[in-house]
């Protein structure tokens, strides 16, 4: 807890990112989502940039209740990543958003703490690809590469009403305008599938399978959350429906606090997107 008030303290990383996505816009969202529901307070943390060294980064988590990570870019020293191993395995939270989830394909903890994740050469020996069908979670252990059809409104499908997260939520909501990750793979242990998304098979490069959009892991003592909605491209310069998206929003925030403490303790609000229509703030 800080010194000064009950807020928990949260760290935000990034630092880095890919060509696609506008890092910065979204670690502001994403700050502002959380620190807006009077439980957090943030700081922030990025590292070098792409290619220049990275030895001196070794941020201190120990003072911190929730560790948010924005970012996919260079290997980390070795000292940041034992710390941040260190910290959840005690029972610090995490969460990762968007491209996070794909980053430090050869960081065997940080897979573990994923459960799943896309690209960066992740292929069958990342483990299996995983998403819902026949009212259960499936795993396929074949060929196959992360990828996504273009930006679109799609239904989220919550699989799990009984965790803290996801109890009170909508059944079925359709979120605003974003990127549907599609076959994610990875270790997937210690993981609950808490949410899926379909894309209308009109739509081109559709999977035709509910894919995984939000879960809730355990890694030793600690917990942690993440969601795969997100996208904010690279040419925006002001919040897109993805993230303004109400379901998304709250999510984040339900997602974040049973992260750091294993419970949610917000109330489920009001204008939450139904089953044909989205929902999502003003800019």
């Amino acid at each position: 807890m800080s010194s000064d008030d009950s807020r928990m303290r949260g760290l935000l990383i990034d630092g880095q990112m890919d060509k696609w996505h506008n890092m910065s816009l979204l670690s502001g969202a994403i700050t502002d989502y959380l620190e807006e529901t009077g439980l957090f307070v943030f700081d922030h943390v990025s590292t070098p940039p792409c290619g220049e060294d990275m030895a001196g980064f070794s941020p201190d988590f120990e003072p911190y209740d929730l560790v948010v990570v924005n970012y996919d870019g260079d290997e980390w020293p070795d000292a940041a990543r034992a710390g941040l191993e260190q910290f959840v395995s005690q029972g610090g939270g995490l969460v990762a958003v968007h491209m996070a989830i794909n980053a430090f394909p050869e960081w065997p903890a940080w897979n573990e703490m994923m459960g799943i994740g896309g690209w960066n050469g992740r292929d069958e020996k990342s483990g299996p690809i995983v998403y819902w069908a026949d009212g259960e979670v499936q795993y396929d252990h074949g060929p196959g590469e992360a990828f996504h059809p273009p930006k679109h409104d799609f239904p989220v499908t919550i699989r799990n009403d009984a965790h803290p997260v996801t109890n009170g939520l909508p059944g079925t909501w359709l979120h605003a305008h974003d990127e549907l990750y599609s076959c994610m793979r990875g270790p997937a242990r210690n993981m609950q599938l808490l949410a899926t998304g379909y894309a209308d098979q009109s739509m081109k490069d559709a999977s035709d399978r509910h894919e995984p959009v939000m879960t809730a892991l355990s890694y030793g003592k600690g917990r942690i959350f993440h969601t795969t909605l997100g996208h904010v491209g690279k040419e925006e310069t002001e919040l897109p429906l993805s993230v303004r998206c109400a379901g998304f929003i709250t999510m984040l925030q339900r997602g974040a606090e049973w992260a750091a403490i294993g419970e949610v303790t917000q109330t489920v609000p009001e204008g939450l997107p139904g089953p044909d229509s989205t929902s999502v703030r003003p800019r």
